[in-house]
């Protein structure tokens, strides 16, 4: 449905008014061949009960439609039209194209949000605040809120029911392949490896000096256990844990002389913390600035006396 011609400080040319409603152009579209323009509502209705022209009966169809040319939009845009809340007291007079960002912050727009006067935080339609109750609408806010967060809790625990239903049938194809993993299956356990590692707060080691090289049985369980409890993919966890030993570090790390030799450049490394622990995890997905001698697949563990922060 077009603009009420008489909203319009002049006359209106005819070429800019709907055949159909007889209102100034709205989202105007044109015919394809014709190029009879016309309000998008407006044909899209009249094409439902038949499919030609209004004008001169040319067949014509809602996906043949399309944008009016600029010329025309531009005439529109141009036009100077009052206020939709002029009937409640605005008096301004704008550009058609500015219409509707007046209209949104208009002072007399009965439907622009204010903030509840009473200050319990709610903000509610203009013409609605003389009815608004404080306790009964925060309480109906409360209750839209708890539904919201039970259809998200509910969405939450299918989604991690289908990805916990893939990674079984990722595992068994892991089971089943023993000599070579598909590439689909690769694929995915590295999104899931990237995925997992992103959720891991960023640590920054002050001491290099406090690594310990060897841990204990005791120590890498109680790391073993953080990572598992991180939610840590079961199929990397194993390989972790034994890249925490010197014996399984990669050149740049392997003795103590090279450690201290590089001591430098490990500050570039992107160090994950493993929540709860003086520990660290360093992927090689976090670290593709790293040189090869300096990192290990999927990654490696460090585990400290003290200086993480």
């Amino acid at each position: 449905m077009g603009y009420d011609t008489t909203r319009f400080d002049a006359p209106v040319d005819e070429e800019l008014i709907c055949p159909i409603c007889s209102g100034v152009l709205e989202d105007a579209l044109q015919a394809p061949v014709c190029e009879h323009a016309f309000c998008g509502s407006c044909i899209k209705e009249w094409l439902s009960r038949q499919m030609t022209c209004p004008v001169d009966r040319q067949p014509v169809s809602s996906s043949q439609l399309k944008s009016a040319p600029r010329i025309l939009r531009n005439l529109l845009s141009r036009l100077n039209i009052e206020c939709d809340n002029a009937s409640f007291g605005c008096k301004a007079i704008v550009k058609l194209d500015l219409l509707q960002n007046h209209c949104n912050e208009c002072e007399f727009n009965p439907k622009k949000p204010v903030p509840c006067e009473s200050g319990c935080g709610l903000i509610v339609p203009k013409d609605e605040l003389k009815d608004h109750n404080c306790v009964r609408d925060l309480r109906s806010f409360c209750e839209k809120q708890t539904e919201q967060i039970t259809k998200l809790q509910q969405n939450y625990n299918d989604i991690k029911r289908e990805v916990n239903m893939l990674k079984d049938c990722v595992r068994a194809i892991r089971a089943a392949n023993p000599n070579g993993i598909p590439a689909i299956v690769e694929s995915f356990e590295h999104d899931e490896v990237e995925r997992w590692a992103a959720t891991l707060q960023r640590a920054r080691v002050t001491r290099w000096g406090g690594m310990i090289s060897t841990p204990d049985v005791s120590l890498q369980e109680s790391v073993r256990k953080a990572l598992i409890d991180s939610s840590s993919p079961l199929h990397i966890i194993n390989e972790l844990m034994e890249n925490s030993h010197e014996r399984r570090w990669p050149p740049g790390l392997s003795t103590l002389e090279i450690r201290q030799m590089n001591r430098r450049l490990y500050d570039n490394y992107i160090c994950r913390r493993i929540p709860g622990r003086q520990a660290v995890v360093v992927m090689t997905c976090d670290n593709p600035h790293m040189n090869e001698d300096m990192l290990l697949d999927p990654g490696l563990v460090m585990i400290f006396a003290h200086g993480i922060e």
